[in-house]
């Protein structure tokens, strides 16, 4: 098994103090490195363990902040941060960017081998990054098929793979029709999976709070789509050391 060491980060971003969670894999050379964004509510145990699965796996992982250290258990207070965060590209891309520099700071990251991956307005952000240019290898979403302004897709410069519930209200099959237009209408390689029966943060386990209208976990959903997710990095963003163990 892979030892993998973490460390907590603090960064400013969006008039805030942000608390990231970067995770290493064994050994001291450069690796490829993957940035995570959480869901709207922020931050939790839940995004950190992806940032460890995948340091296990030999990647430089970063799940990047939100909120400045909060997760929002308050539907309506969390909607009165995210929904103008994500009416706004240049905030949003200024919280990933904050976020990448940090990754890219970091002396055992391969600055010219990221990929982002996110979750809900945490993709929605990874997504802005890919629009604004930034050189990434691969970008992989899930329940984050937010459209950008006109022509800035045809920025994007790798890969995009996104995932949805079929049955998510949040991201109604009109959405997903505008993603693959905007993805198709820009030249991107772009893949959608639709996942039939799933929900909105299909992919989170239930958490002991109010959630909106629409969540729900479906653990087989969320299994193929972290599947899909290791995936699409091993195509696009392979770890060629030999520290490589084992896919949680």
């Amino acid at each position: 098994m892979t030892t993998v060491t973490t460390r907590t980060v603090e960064y400013p971003a969006d008039g805030l103090t942000m608390i990231g969670h970067l995770a290493f894999p064994a050994g001291v050379d450069r690796r490829p490195a993957v940035l995570i964004g959480p869901e709207g509510p922020g931050l939790n145990d839940f995004q950190r363990c992806r940032a460890d699965a995948l340091a296990e796996l030999g990647y430089v992982a970063l799940a990047f902040d939100l909120h400045g250290g909060r997760w929002f258990t308050d539907p309506k207070e969390m909607l009165e941060r995210v929904t103008p965060l994500l009416a706004d590209p240049d905030r949003m891309r200024g919280i990933g960017h904050a976020a990448l520099d940090v990754l890219r700071a970091e002396p055992r990251t391969d600055p010219d081998r990221i990929a982002a991956i996110g979750y809900g307005t945490g993709g929605a952000i990874v997504l802005e990054l890919g629009r604004d240019g930034v050189n990434l290898r691969a970008i992989g979403t899930v329940n984050a098929l937010t459209t950008g302004r006109p022509g800035e897709a045809a920025r994007i410069r790798c890969p995009v793979w996104a995932g949805v519930g079929s049955e998510d209200p949040i991201m109604p099959a009109e959405q997903r029709d505008a993603f693959a237009a905007e993805m198709q209408a820009a030249g991107v390689d772009w893949r959608l999976v639709v996942y039939g029966g799933a929900l909105h943060a299909f992919h989170h386990p239930p958490v002991d709070q109010t959630v909106l209208p629409g969540v729900g976990y479906h653990p087989q959903h969320a299994q193929r789509a972290w599947r899909d997710i290791v995936d699409l990095l091993a195509e696009c963003l392979p770890v060629t050391c030999q520290s490589q163990d084992r896919v949680p």
